[in-house]
């Protein structure tokens, strides 16, 4: 191991922690179960209650609107052991003994009855959580990145202004009816934070020694996906909340109201033309600037936010690179040793780590969930985790000696798996498990996918390890496939004259700063999705150059620059063909039905409740 920091040290935290943010609030949860009773009454329409809900995170579970999915703004990502705790005793009383970490650092809770959803709202309060507005048409769940505070390559920790902009906006006014969705992201760094692909995303910059941000406006995946563009070379972080409510004015006012299918902002922004756009905004700000009141500029307090933050170490070492912290390893090295390889990263501060917690697709379950949380009181100095987009957990601050304890507890309730930074960690929306726009079971599928690539090993070849594969049960964008190396879409064929799932398969997509969005490639019938990412790993390495890695070669594919054989798009669906063609139904039924289903296939799908 490197990086190895004396022993001498105590078990107790680095800290004395101040109380927890709370966003929660008690009489929502009594608003909540009144709305519920009227509505069983029949004094409330289906259409006002759904908006109502929606608001308060109750989203409508899949074909049963008797049933919801709570779900819980974790903002920044950031939760406590005591929250974990509280999580896990809410999903074994009301929910299924479970809980799913979600693309967007949220935590859901599934298949709740529509009358407890009040009883989880006020366990959530008890521990300082909220689901308010982490769905509907108001500003959701604020993203940080989770190596926001350790990164090597950030200029400053964006984490206080990320958790300032979402207590700004929770309960805001002038946000509780937008047009759609809206989502801001705060990276730490140009590679972390998937600020490209966010309503606004915002990335540390510095001008001379003054603080600011780089603002990316207009990013968002979905049926249409756009990359975010650049307003200005720096914002002053002075300037971070007028720019915010700037652009959300805008939105609120020229956003599309009509056509759900072509009202998130980055339609208004694609079709206004982003110079105008880029004008509106600049101009906007300005407004927002001189009419200002005082306690508004001073609720923006990411100063007291950095107050109540944790007292962590902030010993700084020589940048070093993400994220091997050892030596290479294969499939027969030692199972400790590879899930250091594949799930620790060596943190800014000397002799401590992240710790990623490789889940299926998402998935812990409550006994899970309060073994997790004991680790993190016994050995994380930071007393806390951060949701990842990966829909893992990072648990940081921990010391290099404790890493073989780490592990040793992670063993013990089953959470030890390693490729949490690989190419095995697939990500999977909650697919046709419980949303009504889902076609295909993405859920079950990145489950399969990421068992059957750590049993060959593929999380131990370095070459594969920047690689990505993210599945959605829809072309919307929950399992974000068209920011992946490898990314799937969920619909239905019709194959031999029988109706089957497949999906379509993109390639070369990426978040980072100068990432692009995936090129569709060919659909693939679900049951065949898994032998076709083995084939394209095959013919990888018989036609890398050098030390070429997979994500590269990928790249060179969609731009035609390929080495060999296969150069272009069109020669990969070529050799591609023979694996993902399907016999008859007669031959083969069972490539006939869904992951997780037994009986045939159908497309059947309901009214989406991305919005209200």
């Amino acid at each position: 191991m490197k990086n190895v920091l004396n022993n001498s040290h105590t078990k107790k935290s680095l800290y004395s922690p101040k109380s927890n943010p709370r966003w929660g609030r008690e009489e929502e949860t009594d608003i909540f179960s009144q709305r519920v009773k009227l509505f069983r009454q029949g004094k409330i329409s289906e259409d006002d209650f759904r908006r109502f809900r929606l608001q308060h995170g109750a989203y409508g579970s899949r074909l049963q609107q008797n049933y919801s999915m709570v779900r819980i703004k974790i903002p920044s990502g950031e939760i406590t052991p005591e929250q974990l705790e509280k999580i896990a005793s809410l999903a074994e009383a009301f929910s299924i003994g479970s809980a799913h970490v979600s693309t967007r650092q949220n935590i859901q809770l599934h298949w709740v009855q529509l009358e407890d959803v009040s009883e989880v709202m006020r366990g959530l309060v008890e521990v300082g959580l909220t689901t308010r507005e982490a769905c509907g048409n108001t500003v959701r769940n604020v993203m940080c990145s989770h190596f926001a505070g350790v990164c090597p390559d950030e200029l400053f920790d964006p984490t206080p202004y990320a958790m300032a902009i979402a207590r700004f906006f929770l309960r805001n006014p002038m946000c509780q009816n937008l047009p759609r969705k809206f989502k801001i992201n705060f990276g730490c760094c140009q590679k972390h934070g998937l600020m490209r692909v966010a309503d606004i995303g915002l990335v540390p910059s510095k001008r001379d020694e003054l603080k600011g941000f780089k603002i990316y406006l207009g990013g968002g995946l979905g049926a249409a996906s756009f990359i975010g563009h650049e307003l200005e070379d720096f914002t002053p972080e002075d300037k971070v909340l007028a720019t915010c409510m700037a652009v959300i004015r805008l939105f609120d006012r020229h956003g599309n109201r009509e056509n759900m299918a072509r009202n998130r902002m980055r339609y208004l922004v694609h079709e206004m033309g982003w110079t105008k756009f880029q004008q509106l905004v600049l101009k906007e700000r300005s407004i927002v600037d001189m009419t200002m009141s005082y306690s508004t500029a001073k609720s923006f307090d990411f100063k007291s936010e950095k107050d109540v933050s944790r007292q962590l170490p902030e010993s700084t070492r020589a940048k070093i690179k993400l994220p091997v912290i050892n030596e290479r390893i294969n499939p027969d090295t030692s199972t400790y040793d590879r899930w250091v390889h594949t799930n620790v990263v060596a943190q800014r501060q000397e002799g401590y780590n992240v710790v990623f917690v490789t889940l299926g697709a998402g998935d812990i379950t409550s006994s899970q969930l309060r073994g997790l949380a004991g680790i993190i009181r016994d050995l994380s100095a930071e007393q806390s985790a951060r949701n990842t987009p990966n829909q893992n957990f990072a648990i940081r601050f921990v010391r290099t000696e404790d890493l073989s304890n780490f592990y040793d507890k992670l063993s013990n309730i089953g959470l030890a798996n390693p490729g949490a930074l690989t190419i095995a960690s697939a990500v999977g929306c909650s697919g046709t498990t419980s949303c009504n726009l889902a076609i295909t079971n993405s859920h079950r599928l990145a489950k399969e996918v990421q068992l059957r690539l750590l049993q060959l090993g593929l999380d131990t070849d370095d070459s594969l390890s920047h690689s990505t594969i993210k599945i959605s049960g829809c072309p919307n964008s929950c399992g974000q496939h068209e920011i992946a190396t490898i990314g799937f879409f969920g619909g239905a064929s019709r194959i031999s004259g029988s109706m089957a799932p497949t999906y379509t398969m993109l390639f070369g997509g990426s978040a980072e700063e100068n990432g692009e969005l995936g090129k569709n490639v060919m659909r693939v019938p679900a049951k065949k999705v898994i032998d076709t990412i083995l084939k394209i790993v095959e013919i990888y390495r018989e036609e890398r150059t050098g030390n070429e890695s997979l994500d590269a070669w990928i790249t060179g594919i969609v731009k035609g620059q390929g080495n060999k054989k296969v150069r272009n798009l069109d020669d990969i669906k070529l050799a591609l063909s023979s694996v993902t063609n399907l016999p008859s139904i007669t031959e083969d039924p069972e490539s006939y039905r869904d992951y997780g289903n037994d009986v045939k296939f159908t497309a059947k799908t309901a009214k989406g409740e991305c919005a209200a």
